[in-house]
């Protein structure tokens, strides 16, 4: 490997390290600099700005199963699986927790994570759902995996954290079946 690219490697290693002890406006490059035992300047030739590098750390492909090809009365169990695969299993994401913890309190995490929202989530829904509810369907399904993600990798919510992947398949999925194909209400907006 060459000079170069160690050093990038070391940037992005300390920076992933970083951002996932602390938010984002927490995290300075003098900081990742340290640790990655490098001239602060260093950071901004191989990325530029601060902002630059979090996006290069939390650019993930949450690689979505394909919807269609589950049988519709499994797509709730089969989506939340994965999702508990990507932050626990051995898929783990360490782009994940960066960004969720980061979005809560700034702008460029949130934005990158609605990226995320509609260029993966909503597009596998899509893919299942009625045209006029994707959106609804969409928001309902991240809304839930996403509070699901908060209390229990970040929060850690002992009633949360202490429940088995399959417990919590059992008591979530249900509802994430519903979001994806089940009726429901229609109450005006």
């Amino acid at each position: 490997m060459k000079k170069s690219e160690r050093t990038r490697a070391a940037i992005l290693a300390a920076a992933r390290e970083q951002f996932a002890l602390c938010p984002y406006d927490r995290v300075s490059v003098r900081a990742i600099a340290t640790q990655a035992r490098i001239d602060p300047a260093m950071v901004l030739r191989y990325f530029t700005s601060k902002e630059t590098l979090f996006a290069t750390v939390v650019d993930l492909d949450l690689q979505l199963p394909d919807l269609r090809i589950v049988d519709a009365d499994r797509r709730g169990e089969v989506l939340l699986r994965h999702f508990l695969e990507l932050w626990e299993g051995e898929g783990k994401q360490t782009a994940l927790p960066i960004l969720l913890r980061s979005a809560a309190t700034h702008e460029t995490a949130a934005a990158r994570l609605r990226e995320v929202y509609e260029q993966q989530v909503r597009v596998m829904v899509a893919t299942v759902a009625p045209d006029a509810e994707v959106t609804r369907r969409a928001g309902l399904v991240s809304s839930h995996i996403l509070g699901i993600a908060l209390t229990r990798y970040l929060l850690r919510l002992p009633d949360v954290v202490d429940r088995s992947p399959d417990g919590l398949v059992a008591d979530v999925a249900p509802s994430l079946q519903r979001y994806l194909s089940g009726t429901l209400d229609t109450v005006a907006d």
